[in-house]
Parts: structure tokens; sequence; C-alpha cells
């Protein structure tokens, strides 16, 4: 990871120490904590980085380990969404006074919401992912099936959480990432073992299924974006289509894919970066042209492309399946800031990343 990361403390207000962790400089964007996270924990490959490295040039880039997780304060007595409103509080407070990007994944998305909505003058931009305003059991007249579904992962998560057998836990796993191959099933499966105990992650799925920031949606007053994967197995579309019909003014941009939150190979994750760049006013490729990177498969990738073959062709000749052509194709897109292949291959030609 070249960014340089700054590991420091912040106190929430019932004094729960919080981990945080800072990179680059420049205008503020914070990202809120989730369960699933550990600041140490970030490897290659993962979300985790490809957001460090995309925010990192360009803005001083802030993360946290939510309560109970990661490198944060893991006993705790409160686990609620009132609690992690008051720990983003303190992350914003504890990084100056100035107007700050608020980012959100998954059920960090409804504490950020709630956060902007009392905190209007704090928030500058909001970007919210694969989020949720309802869950299991906070919609007013909940299906009996769809409640059961929430009692049942809570149960899940009691039962083997903390078993040295992988099965219960990839139950989660299965939901959070259908597309992923055994090894990203492996790693994630090792990420939610070592970020929680299976008491915090009881607690923490309570909270997340009590959820309910409809009111608060409606009170948030800046620029928003709100993006979901259409195909999403554990937060679905449609409750994605809702949070952002009730935010006054929210751009909703529908994502292809059906894993919770993306790796950076997948065409969403180029999506993401597209979208975000757009709404934020920054460049398509913010980069210095000697800071754009390309692998050396990728590079074989776009060349294919440029030569006008098929992803079938490519991956025929490569050895490869045409899933990995794609997500090779989707990351070289991502890494030069462009929409389409064919802007890329321009692009990557420019920069003379192709050869003769």
């Amino acid at each position: 990871m070249n960014a340089a990361r700054d590991i420091r403390f912040v106190t929430s207000r019932d004094g729960v120490q919080l981990a945080t962790a800072r990179y680059g400089s420049g205008p503020p964007l914070i990202k809120a904590a989730t369960w699933l996270t550990h600041i140490e924990r970030a490897t290659p490959d993962s979300i985790h980085e490809a957001l460090i490295k995309e925010f990192a040039p360009r803005f001083t880039y802030v993360e946290y380990d939510s309560r109970g997780c990661g490198l944060s304060q893991r006993r705790v007595d409160d686990i609620s969404v009132e609690a992690w409103v008051s720990d983003l509080e303190a992350v914003a407070d504890a990084h100056g006074r100035e107007p700050f990007t608020l980012l959100a994944f998954t059920c960090a998305v409804g504490v950020a919401v709630e956060y902007a909505a009392r905190h209007p003058e704090r928030v500058r931009n909001l970007i919210l992912y694969g989020g949720f305003a309802t869950s299991y059991h906070s919609t007013s007249h909940p299906d009996p099936a769809v409640r059961r579904e929430g009692d049942l992962m809570v149960e899940l998560a009691a039962l083997g959480w903390g078993n040295s057998s992988p099965a219960f836990r990839q139950v989660f796993v299965s939901r959070f990432l259908p597309d992923a191959t055994q090894a990203q099933w492996k790693a994630f499966d090792e990420l939610q073992r070592a970020t929680a105990t299976p008491d915090v992650a009881v607690r923490q799925l309570r909270a997340m299924y009590g959820m309910n920031v409809k009111e608060a949606a409606a009170r948030v007053r800046c620029p928003t974006l709100v993006l979901h994967p259409k195909d999403d197995q554990m937060v679905r579309f449609e409750q994605g289509r809702r949070l952002a019909s009730l935010i006054p003014g929210a751009r909703f941009v529908p994502l292809q894919g059906r894993n919770h939150i993306p790796f950076p190979q997948e065409p969403a994750w180029a999506a993401f970066v597209r979208e975000t760049r757009e709404f934020l006013g920054m460049p398509a490729a913010f980069q210095t042209d000697d800071a754009v990177q390309l692998t050396a498969r990728q590079c074989e990738v776009l060349r294919r492309i440029a030569f006008g073959e098929s992803d079938k062709q490519i991956a025929q000749a490569l050895h490869l399946s045409p899933r990995t052509v794609e997500m090779h194709a989707a990351r070289a897109l991502a890494a030069l800031g462009c929409r389409t292949r064919a802007e890329a291959v321009r692009r990557a030609t420019e920069l003379r990343l192709l050869g003769a």
C-alpha cells in the first residue's frame, strides 16, 4: 500500500476508544465504520485498499473501526445505532471543523444518513452504497417470512461465529459475496472471525436489523449519491431505490452485480469510481501520468481489445475465463479513469502503456 497510514485513537461520548486511520492530504473524506472492518487488515485486492488508493491522492481519507471491532475497544456496553452515530461524531470532531465528504457502505449507510440529518453544516457531500432505510425488525408492517429470515441470521451468528468450522459463517459469506472465488470466501471468513467476537456479531446484527432512518433521510440537505447493485443478495435493490427516494434530490445509480460489496476487479467497482469522481467534481483520472499503473495482464487484455477480440477470444488465448477477462478490463478502466473500453485503449495508448 503506497499511502502513508496514521493510526490514532478517538474517545466516543461514552468513553469507548475508537481506532482511526488517516491517509493522504487535502479536503477531508470520512468513511463511516461498518461491522466487518479492521484497519490493520486491508489485504491486497480488497475494497479497503482500493478505497485508500482511490481517495488518498486527492483527499485526507479517514476510516475507523466500529466499536467492538478491529483495533477499536472490544469490550463495550452499548452497541446501537445511537452509539454508532456518536462514534461518527467523535471521529469527525477529531479531524477538524471543516465540512467533509461522508462515505458509507451497507449497514453504515443509515448511520451516515442520521449524522447528515443532525449535522447539515458538517457534511459537504454524501455517498451511500448498498444501504437501506429500514431492515428486518424495523418495518412498520413486516412480512413474517422476512422477519424470520432476520431472526435466523442472528441465530446463525450466535451458534457459529466462534466455531472453528466455517459452515455457519459461510451463510453470511454466501449472501455478501455470491460471486467470490473460494480464496475470496476464505479471506472474508477469516476477516469475520478476526474482526468481531460472537457476542459482538450478534449484538451488531440486532442493532442493524432494528435500524430505521426514514425520517432522518427526509431531513438530509446535502448533495447525495446513492448506488446499489441490481442483484444484491444481502440488501435488496428495492431497498436502495427506496432510500434514494426518501432523500431530497438524491441521485440514484443502479449497478451491475450480485456482490454486496464489490471487489476492485468488478464492473461495479469501475462504475462506483466513475460515478463518484463525477459527483465530487474530480477529473476522470486525477493521477499524474506517471502514477497510472496497469498490470502486465491488464495491458495484454487492453491490447487484444484494441485488435477487436471478444472476451471469449481473449480468454481462450490467455487461458483464462471470460469472467476473469472482464474483471481485468474493468480494473484497467478504473485505473485509467475511463468510462468505456475504447476510451481506456485510447488513454493507455497515449500513455504508452500498451507498447508497440
